[in-house]
């Protein structure tokens, strides 16, 4: 969190606050007004652009998040930085880590200093869709859990299974290529 607030400028705060402080509409007449804990920081879309988000518990504002000497949105450099064969990291038919798999991703996202992340889990196509979309999801999640224990943000994990194959899967080698995990960074745009 105190990335976020030294990335926050004071009067977006104020602004962002503001938006979910305020008394919130009664739904019965003469009731009292109901106050929500204000919970806010900074979403990143797909594309790598920034907004502002805060969400007093009634209802949830986003605003995007804007240089002001330029006026243009913030985003940041998207770029896949890990592709990670998962007979590496995992045991087959598993979204249990390995302890070489876990030692070799908290070294990646304690060295990769990136400002968020996203984690992608992809399979072969050996196993139903269904099947392959679980086992995905839950290996992603796994990665994910990792990353958070170093201190990384992961803005998002998702499990895509046998739907975006590197290759066809058609050979055992083939097969290999697309049982992957990739990691994309979210990185300061230095242009």
């Amino acid at each position: 969190m105190t990335l976020f607030r030294n990335l926050l400028s004071g009067a977006a705060i104020v602004s962002a606050l503001s938006l979910g402080l305020g008394a919130a509409p009664s739904l019965a007449q003469n009731a009292p007004p109901v106050y929500g804990t204000v919970n806010w920081g900074v979403w990143v879309d797909h594309d790598g652009c920034m907004h502002w988000w805060a969400d007093g518990g009634l209802e949830g504002y986003m605003i995007d998040r804007v240089d002001p000497k330029t006026g243009k949105p913030v985003c940041l450099a998207k770029n896949t930085c890990l592709v990670e064969n998962t007979d590496t990291l995992f045991a087959t038919d598993s979204a249990r880590l390995t302890r070489s798999g876990r030692a070799r991703l908290q070294h990646f996202f304690s060295a990769a200093n990136a400002f968020g992340y996203a984690i992608y889990g992809h399979t072969d196509s050996r196993a139903s869709d269904g099947y392959n979309i679980r086992l995905s999801k839950r290996r992603a999640a796994a990665v994910a859990k990792v990353a958070r224990s170093v201190g990384a943000v992961v803005e998002r994990e998702i499990g895509f299974g046998e739907r975006q194959p590197l290759v066809p899967n058609t050979s055992a080698a083939n097969m290999q290529k697309n049982r992957r995990v990739e990691v994309v960074c979210y990185t300061w745009d230095d242009k």
